[in-house]
């Protein structure tokens, strides 16, 4: 058992924060907390030790996501035991710091030395010591004997060498839905095998889906590494992503624009029915809750937001003639 962080607790920010929202907290708190302008406090460097931390996780969306998997239901200080089906499935934990030093979370590089590499056991209960350095045994530097923590590093430097990746490629609806894909990998020996992979639902370009164990493998050794698959997306001919969000273009008549109308709009479960208001201005965005991309914790759905575009007919009948020059003669008149 490990006590329980409130990560969003630590930066005093809202579960519901954006990514900006977090790093401006971040950058408060350290600026606050850093030991150069609290000399003389021993609570200083352990306090600036968990900011690290709590960023280094709500920084990341997949390490958020999969904190945020834990639910509502902890406390900070409660003790903590992860549940049986936590891990679900896995993604690529493994670039750490941002573009700083590892104990520089976030890659604020004017901000080093804050805590150094050191990690909670909380961390290392929900995310693996799999940020160890050599001799250190994992984040916290908490190696079991001397030397086992470099054999570990070594034995996991060796492993991440035969990790492999690959490019699998999504429609918009398996974002929102999840899907699975039959895949042939290269096995031992040089033999091909099929194997299924499980895409859950709420990915994103650029994140990746582990699989473990479908990586290369040593010829006559033991270890396999892993098989990274790394999410593109296909363009959509109705919509394009804008974070959680989609957006579409709906074509409306100058009637429709002036008066208001009931229109059907496609969405990725299926048309709806909306209603575009009265006096809507070209360029005008509506916007529909909920009907958007799902998070991978499924408790974020972005909205679909609809843009108008009005479109001035090319040809009009005799009748629709005379209705706008009836109408452009009452113009007209308002403006004398």
């Amino acid at each position: 058992m490990v006590q329980y962080k409130d990560y969003y607790q630590v930066l005093g920010v809202a579960k519901t924060a954006t990514d900006q929202e977090i790093k401006s907290a971040y950058r408060k708190m350290a600026r606050k907390y850093h030991p150069d302008t609290n000399k003389g406090d021993p609570t200083a460097e352990d306090r600036i030790k968990e900011i690290n931390e709590a960023y280094e996780v709500l920084k990341d969306q997949d390490k958020r996501q999969k904190y945020d998997q834990l639910g509502s239901n902890w406390k900070a200080g409660d003790q903590f035991k992860p549940p049986p089906d936590y891990s679900g499935f896995s993604f690529d934990f493994g670039n750490m710091g941002g573009g700083g030093s590892r104990g520089n979370a976030g890659g604020m590089g004017n901000m080093g030395g804050m805590g150094g590499a050191s990690f909670s056991d909380f961390f290392e209960t929900l995310f693996g010591q799999t940020f160890g350095t050599p001799g250190g045994g994992g984040p916290g530097g908490r190696g079991p004997q001397p030397g086992a923590g470099a054999a570990a590093g070594a034995a996991a430097a060796r492993k991440r060498s035969l990790d492999q990746e690959a490019d699998i490629e999504l429609v918009v609806e398996e974002l929102a839905q999840g899907a699975r894909r039959t895949l042939q990998v290269t096995a031992q020996g040089g033999k091909s095998k099929t194997i299924e992979v499980k895409i859950p639902k709420g990915m994103r370009a650029g994140k990746k889906v582990r699989v473990p164990g479908e990586g290369a493998t040593i010829p006559g050794g033991s270890e396999k590494g892993d098989l990274y698959l790394r999410i593109k997306v296909k363009p959509h001919k109705t919509f394009t992503i804008d974070g959680d969000n989609l957006v579409c273009e709906l074509s409306i008549s100058p009637a429709q624009a002036v008066v208001g109308s009931e229109v059907s709009v496609s969405t990725i479960e299926g048309p709806v029915t909306i209603k575009v208001p009265a006096g809507t201005q070209n360029g005008r965005m509506l916007r529909l809750k909920g009907k958007g991309l799902p998070t991978v914790d499924n408790k974020v759905t972005g909205d679909l937001l609809v843009r108008t575009r009005i479109a001035i007919p090319t040809t009009v009948s005799e009748k629709e003639k005379a209705l706008y020059e009836q109408l452009a003669a009452l113009e007209k008149e308002k403006k004398k």
